[in-house]
């Protein structure tokens, strides 16, 4: 393990992430560039003391988990993700690992896409990166514990799903295409060990998941028409389309209205107390 190596990595990669970028709001009283420790340690779901240790080289050796956390909250490539899989002594993932890292390029359409919700997820369903307006929609997913943060196990077994305000037909599409995804990501990563721990908790943890599991369909994301609960909203009948980066089977998800819709007033106002609450 190189300590002073990677501590000095985990510095420079902090203060090269701004907190828009995932899903933070900037303040106006910032007294240090990029990230706060606080706000790393609670995107990696880290203690702080544990960040400050490894950035000044203390402590012991992190394990690959914890290093696997800290390079998707770093919001790092791949190069400079197995850089730090190796300063940490271990050797970086192997293909046939699902990808938890977004592309640099991925991160800049969603600062572009300020005005509509966005998220992008891993191939099992894991929310990677999110723009403002997606946490004013969804809530603060930075709040969810990081092996929780995940719309699949979100939809079974979290709180999160008192934002679902479907109707029995609507709940019950949604239900099996996120059994389906995880049925298709099964197929492509077949040794995932996050994937199969997901899996067999999600199987033990709620009998409607056990049953849509054994009946063996297999799909990806598709675009759909999704209603959602917001505390100061109501709910929301939103157009939710699909982008596919294959690289990684990452998806990109992205609500909207039509213009001039109670939908799209909706979005409106969001913007404004949505991103207040933020």
């Amino acid at each position: 393990m190189n300590r002073a190596g990677l501590a000095e990595i985990l510095r420079t990669a902090r203060a090269r992430v701004r907190p828009q970028d995932v899903g933070l709001p900037a303040g106006t009283r910032r007294q240090v560039p990029g990230l706060r420790r606080e706000e790393l340690a609670m995107l990696a779901g880290l203690s702080v003391d544990y960040v400050v240790r490894l950035e000044q080289g203390r402590g012991p050796r992190p394990s690959s988990q914890v290093i696997a956390a800290l390079a998707q909250a770093l919001r790092l490539a791949d190069d400079d993700r197995d850089l730090l899989f190796r300063l940490a002594g271990h050797e970086p993932p192997q293909a046939g690992r699902i990808a938890m890292v977004v592309r640099p390029s991925v991160l800049r359409l969603l600062d572009r896409m300020a005005d509509l919700p966005v998220l992008v997820l891993s191939a099992k369903g894991d929310v990677l990166a999110w723009n403002p307006l997606g946490a004013a929609l969804q809530g603060d997913m930075s709040a969810w514990p990081r092996r929780q943060r995940n719309l699949i196990w979100q939809r079974f077994l979290g709180s999160s799903r008192c934002q679902v305000a479907a109707g029995t037909d609507e709940d019950d599409a949604a239900a099996r295409a996120s059994v389906g995804t995880l049925r298709a990501a099964q197929a492509r990563y077949p040794n995932d060990p996050d994937l199969i721990r997901m899996i067999a908790e999600l199987r033990r943890g709620n009998r409607r998941f056990d049953e849509l599991w054994r009946e063996g369909h297999s799909s990806p994301w598709r675009a759909a028409t999704k209603s959602i609960r917001h505390p100061r909203l109501g709910t929301i009948s939103l157009d939710c389309d699909i982008m596919l980066l294959p690289d990684g089977h990452q998806t990109v998800l992205v609500y909207s209205a039509e213009p001039g819709s109670p939908e799209a007033t909706a979005l409106d106002m969001l913007r404004v107390i949505g991103l207040q609450q933020v």
